[in-house]
């Protein structure tokens, strides 16, 4: 799941991990953004990409290990480029191509069709418009295969489930 702040991704996750008896991947940034307690800085885009990996291939490695065909990400290395790119105009090299490299079989891009809610951390209320248009094209840029997610909370939880169970399905039969 990708998309700007505050579009559900975490929600959704939780969701579709309790559905499917799977694990979904938490976002390291908000955890690193915790610790530090104060405001992120290009220098930290670094130790944030190199923590999502660590904390993604741990997932990785204990599903395979459990025999999963499905795991899911609450935001990827996706997340770290276009934030980088929206406050600082570039991102790490490193981070382009390994998020590259990273992909997904699948993004659920969640759009931004839901009211934005305050948590301390976030801070682009007015600028979703921008972040999420950036999700957009970094996507594109990737030529990383894409579902929009839009409407109420059901009908997200809906749109989701109906590709999850088309991919079982498509690797139980295919």
């Amino acid at each position: 799941m990708t998309g700007s702040e505050s579009v559900g991704k975490t929600t959704l996750g939780i969701q579709l991990a309790a559905r499917y008896g799977v694990t979904c991947v938490a976002e390291f940034v908000r955890d690193y953004a915790a610790a530090k307690g104060a405001p992120l800085d290009f220098r930290d885009h670094g130790p944030i990409a190199k923590g999502q990996m660590a904390r993604e291939d741990a997932h990785i490695a204990a599903a395979v290990a459990r025999g999963d065909h499905l795991l899911l990400q609450d935001t990827d290395l996706v997340s770290t480029v276009v934030y980088c790119h929206h406050y600082f105009g570039r991102c790490p090299e490193f981070i382009e191509q390994a998020a590259l490299a990273r992909r997904p079989t699948h993004y659920l891009l969640l759009d931004i069709d839901v009211p934005w809610i305050a948590d301390g951390i976030r801070d682009r209320e007015v600028q979703r418009d921008e972040v999420q248009a950036l999700f957009r094209t970094t996507l594109a840029r990737f030529d990383a295969p894409v579902t929009v997610v839009q409407g109420t909370w059901d009908e997200r939880l809906a749109t989701a489930t109906a590709l999850i169970d088309s991919f079982i399905d498509t690797h139980r039969h295919g």
